[in-house]
């Protein structure tokens, strides 16, 4: 029988227990540290800071383009809701005059009573102004039949006018849904450079958002507010603007540098890219498209080595960012929410093509 006993467990001495509790603590240790639980990440650095912000900032405004698409679109389903509405008011009002005068009508057949044509005659002490009152009523018989038809006419009308309603009310809540799904996207991704940034020290952060790649400084907004076009489209050996509106664009753009980047933004403080661009051409008497997309088609396309002041440059390939050309290589432009509007050269970002608006 002792042969089928279980085996006695020996106990573990002081040291034993010591050594096992230490090897166990160890290898919990080692296994935080495989697991990365416990270890700080590593602070990124100013540079990848840069590529990452830069980055951030190109989908936020790849979003803005889309979302000012989207706004534009639901302006003008809200401009054509409240045509439709106001159409159908005049409508309703002359539907309204229509039965009045109709009702009228109906009320004084009601009270001369229904009697027919040939006892009237024989009843008529003056056939001949009978027959003449006859003719008066055959009249107004057939403008009853037209008022009646302008009544039917008129309902019809209202009935089309409130299912176009109905369509323009649902483009303009797709078209509203739409915004809001860009703007969250904006925000998130600027909110997520701004806590980048915030992690560097003032000096970084004037490293990786306070100068252009060229060197510049970011300009005041009067800097070049007063100076005449000629000086204002370049320095020596630069080209004048073709046009002169060309030339008035490229002067509101100088007058600008400075102005904050606000997404959505078209002046006359704040403004995003293409919100510039528009602004610049507005001032010269010219209707641009919001979106960077329908800028580009907006005049004729012409080469990066025959750019005139007032030609609109385009970069990256989807066509997402815009600057004004100057002349000498440079633009204006509208950066992003760390870089207000500012001269820069055309050569930091990649060139997508050129529109000669005039």
């Amino acid at each position: 029988m002792a042969a089928h006993r279980r085996p006695r467990q020996r106990s573990l001495s002081g040291g034993t227990a010591r050594a096992a509790v230490t090897l166990a603590l160890a290898g919990a240790a080692t296994a935080t540290c495989f697991d990365g639980v416990g270890q700080a990440a590593p602070q990124p650095t100013p540079t990848q800071v840069r590529a990452r912000v830069d980055q951030l900032y190109r989908e936020a405004e790849t979003a803005t383009q889309k979302y000012d698409g989207a706004k534009e679109k639901a302006d003008a389903a809200a401009r054509r809701l409240r045509t439709l509405g106001d159409e159908a008011a005049r409508t309703q009002a002359d539907l309204n005059s229509a039965r009045d005068a109709l009702g009228s009508i109906a009320a004084a057949q009601y009270r001369e009573g229904e009697i027919d044509p040939a006892v009237r005659l024989m009843l008529s002490d003056d056939p001949r102004h009978y027959l003449e009152s006859a003719e008066f009523a055959q009249r107004a018989g057939a403008r009853q039949s037209a008022a009646v038809a302008g009544v039917r006419g008129r309902l019809r009308k209202i009935e089309q006018l409130r299912g176009a309603a109905r369509g323009e009310l649902a483009s303009l809540t797709s078209r509203q849904a739409e915004l809001r799904r860009h703007k969250k996207t904006i925000t998130a991704k600027l909110d997520e450079a701004r806590r980048l940034l915030s992690r560097l020290s003032p000096s970084q952060r004037a490293e990786v958002t306070g100068q252009d790649t060229g060197g510049s400084p970011v300009s005041s907004p009067t800097a070049h507010s007063t100076a005449p076009t000629a000086r204002a489209l370049g320095g020596p050996g630069s080209v004048t603007a073709p046009t002169s509106r060309a030339a008035t664009a490229v002067a509101y753009a100088y007058q600008k540098l400075g102005s904050p980047y606000v997404w959505g933004a078209t002046g006359p403080h704040a403004f995003d890219c293409s919100g510039l661009a528009q602004a610049a051409y507005r001032a010269a008497g010219i209707s641009l498209p919001r979106t960077t997309y329908a800028q580009i088609n907006s005049g004729r396309r012409v080469s990066r080595s025959d750019l005139l002041p007032g030609d609109l440059v385009f970069f990256y390939s989807g066509i997402s960012h815009v600057g004004i050309y100057v002349g000498d290589g440079r633009m204006i432009h509208a950066p992003n929410p760390s870089a207000p509007v500012r001269l820069a050269p055309i050569d930091q970002m990649p060139f997508a093509g050129a529109t000669r608006v005039v």
